[in-house]
């Protein structure tokens, strides 16, 4: 994914910083204050708060 796309996206619920994962081919955008993981699909990040998992706590706290 493109590093100044990431740059400029932010968390649509708390307007805060967004971390890049790719684990296992499976790509997501982490919002760590929300513990949410918004999904990026053929290279686009779907934005959407319905559309995010919710991360457990103890994975919030390994994610740099």
């Amino acid at each position: 994914m493109d590093k100044k796309l990431i740059a400029i996206l932010a968390c649509p619920i708390c307007k805060g910083k967004l971390i890049y994962r790719d684990k296992d081919n499976h790509r997501e955008l982490i919002c760590k204050f929300d513990r949410l993981a918004y999904p990026i699909r053929e290279e686009i990040p779907i934005m959407l708060p319905e559309e995010a998992r919710l991360i457990p706590l103890e994975e919030v706290e390994k994610i740099k």
